[in-house]
């Protein structure tokens, strides 16, 4: 016996390196392989990268007959299939994309027994002609990858999953392994009571991906953050997720026009464009994906060097998931989130019309994913320990712990949360100890009788923020942990219980402060260490006096020649081409190509003088599919429609038309809005508003009210004006 154990052992090593080119094992891949060997049912729990694959390929070409491996995805399939093929292994999938020809080769090759590995997806087990077929076949095992999909707990939930057991069951009973890269202990107990493993041998691998550099920054200015991040990683391969079709393309064709190789990926595309727009990625034709999260579960390409989640995720599980397609060759991976609270407002919205229980579960996967971008905590820390594993001290490499916020003397606060979860019994989650903490008397405190209770409103004096924050802190420093059986209930630990008994001096952090909203567009400071500086102030005067010099030659105020904001701008971004140029706020090709070439002659001598290394990479070139609406107001404005009816047709106020159409016009292209100004101002009004901004230093609209009597005047007409004499003297 044990010479056969050795034989096989042997057999092993040398597939492993004739077909898959390794000469060891990584981690417990051996172990498991192992288990799957001795026909026992066999949990991996495994992060992205650490090889799970491998786990079901390897037995499959060492046992007789062949593995079916369910998987959720078409991409995922093909993608595993290629490579098996590559390797000379005979691996097939059968899925909606082949014709009836394909199908029948491709049973034909599982009956013959050449086909080792046959890619399944749920939905394709469950049609009673591949049920008949597979009974016919000699099942080795079947692998489930993505096992995380049929827990409910899950951040992918996919009910087809949940059939696969009786599915398992028709089949005979063949040995299953079970696999994942994200699963908390909840979902873990969820996978193997659904599977009826509950008896099988659990692999669970560290969740520590220690080359990941994890990073949050507010949504503020995104595109512009984005394109600059892009570019200073140039020739980096990269993916950018996004929650929606539309913000795939977007954010897209937004790289493309800043002169990135980019491609989208979201199901709405053809599955030939799909395709090849994967391929292309895997191959290094473009530099970067934009994706739905269905771009790269189970996509092995080991050097993608930066993930961007520029919309936050809807889990934490996810947000795993996603960046640890970084770096998977263990070498750099940085993964940067643009948050704002006002993207996990809106996916709450996306789960109004989900049953009950649903709706309270995606609730619970958000607070987590919001607590994690929030947090001031070990970001390392914090991941591990929402999947069960402890860090006993601060990773080093995240952003928190780079730079890190204030801490604060926190021993009576800690103090209160502990004992409030002791006086509740240990069976309530955050939200609810946060209000018995700060004495709010609604119902369903009262209803325990928690008003009650000793330390009912004795944190009265801090916000549900604050005592939030602590009790995720207490989780993170494993002095509370999480009840398995009762989602979000929160139980003492040992060193807990010690601390109340003996509480000793502990500081704990500060939480960042998001804006609830986001200004994807919004003009941004730059962040310390940054090469690029705030506004120039001695290239601002020089290109003030140059604006003053010009306005005068041409015989209008300087403004019309550039605004000030305009200005600034340029003296931050140093643009030193007419190109460049256009590029910058309310300029645009127009003013740039007029008025332009003494600006950058300008700034062309102050950067060669000073040593100055430009950065044109922060100027946001505009999609010019995000052109729509302007496109279609210049054409109704041309066409003399009234600007009641644009606005109408566009669903704005005529104040944002207004916003919009002076957007337009201080960019550079004229207005002809005589037609409607006609109609809604008197001419001596028009003569007195007009003469009004030719003499005047500045075009602030309010000023000109206050100057020209706002009893006589709106400020709809003075805006009005204003686009009429800037269209008719700047342009």
């Amino acid at each position: 016996m044990l010479l056969e154990q050795e034989v096989d052992v042997d057999l092993l090593k040398s597939k492993l390196k004739e077909v898959f080119g390794y000469s060891h094992f990584r981690g417990n891949q051996e172990e498991i392989i192992n288990s799957l060997l001795e026909g026992k049912n066999t949990f991996v729990i495994m992060p992205t990268g650490a090889g799970k694959s491998l786990c079901y390929q390897l037995p499959a070409l060492v046992k007789d007959g062949v593995a079916v491996v369910v998987s959720p995805l078409i991409a995922l399939m093909k993608n595993q299939v290629d490579q098996l093929t590559a390797f000379g292994v005979n691996a097939q999938f059968l899925n909606s994309t082949l014709s009836k020809a394909e199908m029948t080769r491709v049973k034909r090759d599982v009956l013959n027994g050449e086909c080792k590995l046959l890619y399944v997806a749920p939905e394709s087990l469950t049609k009673e002609e591949n049920l008949t077929f597979l009974q016919s076949a000699n099942i080795a095992f079947v692998a489930i990858d993505e096992a995380h999909c049929i827990s409910e707990w899950g951040h992918d939930f996919r009910p087809e999953y949940r059939k696969i057991k009786s599915i398992v069951e028709q089949l005979g009973n063949p040995p299953v392994i079970a696999l994942t890269a994200t699963a908390t202990p909840k979902v873990q107990v969820d996978i193997q009571k659904n599977l009826q493993m509950e008896e099988a041998q659990v692999f669970k691998s560290s969740f520590n991906r220690k080359n990941l550099y994890y990073e949050i920054r507010p949504k503020t200015g995104a595109k512009k953050q984005l394109i600059k991040y892009v570019k200073q990683n140039k020739g980096k391969s990269g993916i950018v997720y996004c929650l929606s079709r539309k913000k795939v393309e977007e954010i897209a064709e937004l790289l493309k026009v800043n002169d990135v190789k980019a491609v989208p990926y979201h199901a709405g595309l053809d599955s030939d464009v799909r395709m090849a727009n994967q391929d292309a990625f895997l191959n290094e034709d473009v530099e970067v994906v934009v994706a739905t999260i269905a771009f790269g579960m189970g996509i092995d390409k080991p050097d993608v060097r930066f993930v961007i989640h520029y919309d936050a995720p809807k889990s934490l599980e996810g947000y795993y998931q996603e960046t640890g397609r970084a770096g998977r060759d263990g070498l750099e991976g940085n993964c940067l989130m643009f948050y704002s609270y006002d993207d996990i407002e809106k996916l709450e919205k996306f789960n109004k019309d989900k049953s009950v229980a649903e709706r309270d579960n995606a609730r619970i996967l958000l607070a987590e994913m919001t607590a994690y971008a929030e947090t001031s905590v070990c970001r390392r820390r914090h991941l591990l320990n929402y999947f069960g594993e402890t860090l006993d001290k601060d990773c080093g490499f995240c952003d928190n712990c780079l730079k890190p916020k204030e801490k604060f003397a926190a021993m009576n606060e800690l103090l209160l949360a502990l004992q409030t979860v002791e006086e509740t019994e240990e069976s309530f989650g955050i939200d609810h100890l946060t209000d018995v903490i700060r004495g709010v008397e609604n119902e369903y405190v009262k209803s325990y009788g928690h008003n009650e209770l000793e330390v009912f409103g004795r944190g009265e004096d801090k916000p549900a923020e604050f005592w939030n924050s602590v009790f995720r802190q207490a989780l993170v420093y494993q002095f509370l942990e999480k009840d398995i059986e009762n989602v979000g209930v929160l139980k003492l630990t040992e060193k807990g219980e010690n601390f109340i008994d003996n509480p000793t001096d502990i500081e704990l952090s500060k939480d960042h402060v998001f804006s609830d909203s986001s200004d994807e567009d919004a003009e941004i400071p730059e962040p310390s260490g940054s090469s690029i500086k705030a506004c120039d102030p001695v290239l601002l005067d020089l290109l003030k006096n140059l604006c003053k010099k010009v306005a005068k030659e041409k015989g209008v105020p300087p403004y019309v020649i550039f605004q000030e904001t305009s200005l600034e701008e340029m003296a931050t971004t140093y643009p030193t081409s007419i190109e460049d140029l256009s590029h910058v706020n309310g300029v645009g090709m127009g003013k740039a190509t007029k008025f332009g070439k003494p600006f950058v002659d300008q700034i062309k001598k102050y950067v060669a003088e000073n040593d100055i290394v430009t950065a044109t990479d922060v100027v946001v070139k505009s999609s010019v599919n995000k052109s729509k609406t302007k496109i279609f107001i210049i054409q109704q404005i041309d066409r003399k429609v009234d600007l009641e009816e644009i606005a109408e047709a566009k669903d704005l106020t005529i104040d944002e038309l207004l916003d919009e159409i002076e957007h337009i016009c201080f960019s550079g292209t004229k207005l002809n809005l005589d037609y409607y100004i006609d109609q809604v101002i008197d001419p001596d009004k028009q003569d007195e508003i007009y003469d009004y901004f030719m003499t005047s230093e500045s075009d602030n609209v309010q000023k000109a009210l206050q100057d020209l009597g706002e009893d006589n005047f709106s400020e709809e007409e003075v805006r009005l004006m204003r686009i009429k004499f800037m269209s008719e003297v700047a342009l």
